[in-house]
């Protein structure tokens, strides 16, 4: 079965805007690096696949964040066909003059609602993160950028227990007075539930923050993301966060999933009639390449369903199944017809060649793709290089 029976339900908007972190919130989070060629084309697979917002990569000291060491590389490689963003993170002002070289046209900055996050992910307080993402706010709209906020650890945090909704308005409330014009409120470990999404966004929502203005951000630790995302839509949020094969995770919950996967998102949001433009057939294949690149299997419950029937892109090797020709000898270069007009343009070429290849043993079968040890060891869901040090400076969300 390749696509959902579609049964609107009331309430719901027509359309949703998938806010895609793989390429910087999933990848930030490998134990080893990822080579930038493999980082290009996938991007370029997401844009292929309809995405027109992809948060590319953070421009974060390398010396705290090495997987991303190449931001400044990665955006000057990336084409720009129209309707097609790359935000990026900026923790600092250092951050932000990177980015302007870079080129860079959209800029997040971060912030938490609890204070002992903020301090062992920040080093600061949330008054001192605050103080600290303000001038960058506030510069980056001087330069024409448009600025998102995050707030991290809204739903629940692992010191602190329940946090405050009175808490995680206030920090909204300020980020959105600096400038940003929108704020993603974060389940950083996974354990919202959706009556909790409606007090929070409620409450959102009578601060004068609602509807366009936010957007949510799950992890799946509990197997509540979707749950969570739909109560979220049903409150007026037209704007998901999410990451393609459901890359990324939590350091300090090791139990975590990671985040909301993509294909996951599109799967109900088709189901539900709801527009994203999304191809899922094209992302589940790019996300099925990548699995391939990184040496394990997704753990997208989509990208596992379609890569064993053979619905991704044409049979189960993970290799996406049009042409979409990337330029250049080594790989490195993405161009405009890479990045593709057409979005069902996601091919085996474009992504990647014998180094594509996902078998069913890589891929899994469902004792394969099993349980949180299956899908992710210490090693994968964080160990001392990402359990919450200066190194993991605020990226992890």
């Amino acid at each position: 079965m390749r696509n959902p029976t579609v049964h609107r339900a009331p309430g719901l908007p027509p359309q949703v805007t998938i806010y895609e972190v793989g390429p910087r919130d999933g990848l930030q989070n490998e134990p080893a690096l990822v080579p930038l060629a493999t980082k290009a084309r996938f991007v370029a697979g997401l844009v292929a696949a309809g995405l027109r917002t992809v948060e590319a990569t953070s421009f974060v000291s390398p010396r705290w964040v090495p997987q991303l060491a190449d931001a400044d590389q990665l955006l000057a490689m990336l084409p720009r066909p129209a309707g097609v963003r790359y935000p990026v993170l900026v923790p600092n002002r250092a951050g932000l003059d990177r980015a302007l070289r870079a080129g860079a046209d959209d800029v997040a900055v971060f912030a938490s609602a609890t204070e002992t996050f903020a301090r062992r992910n920040l080093g600061r307080g949330v008054d001192e993160v605050l103080a600290m993402a303000e001038p960058v706010a506030v510069q980056a709209r001087l330069s024409g950028l448009r600025v998102r906020g995050y707030v991290s650890m809204c739903f629940g945090d692992p010191w602190e227990g329940d946090v405050a909704v009175a808490k995680v308005v206030e920090v909204a409330t300020r980020l959105a007075a600096m400038g940003c014009e929108q704020v993603s409120i974060g389940d950083t470990i996974g354990v919202a539930t959706p009556g909790q999404v409606h007090d929070v966004l409620d409450a959102l929502d009578g601060a004068g923050i609602g509807g366009r203005r936010v957007a949510v951000h799950f992890h799946d630790t509990y197997g509540q993301a979707l749950a969570n995302t739909l109560a979220a839509l049903q409150c007026g949020v037209t704007t998901v966060d999410a990451s393609a094969g459901g890359l990324g995770g939590c350091p300090f919950a090791r139990s975590a999933t990671g985040n909301l996967a993509t294909e996951d998102l599109v799967w109900m949001l088709d189901g539900l009639g709801v527009d994203t433009g999304v191809d899922l057939d094209a992302l589940v294949a790019t996300s099925s390449w990548l699995a391939g690149e990184l040496g394990r299997p997704s753990p997208s419950r989509v990208v596992q369903a379609l890569a064993v029937d053979g619905s991704a892109g044409g049979d189960r090797t993970g290799q996406p199944g049009t042409a979409a020709p990337a330029t250049g000898g080594s790989g490195a270069e993405v161009t405009g017809r890479a990045m593709g007009t057409d979005r069902a343009e996601v091919t085996g070429r474009a992504m990647g060649t014998d180094r594509a290849e996902v078998t069913d043993r890589a891929m899994g079968t469902g004792r394969a793709m099993g349980t949180g040890r299956a899908m992710g060891t210490d090693r994968a869901m964080g160990t001392g290089r990402a359990m919450g040090t200066g190194r993991a400076m605020g990226a992890d969300r």
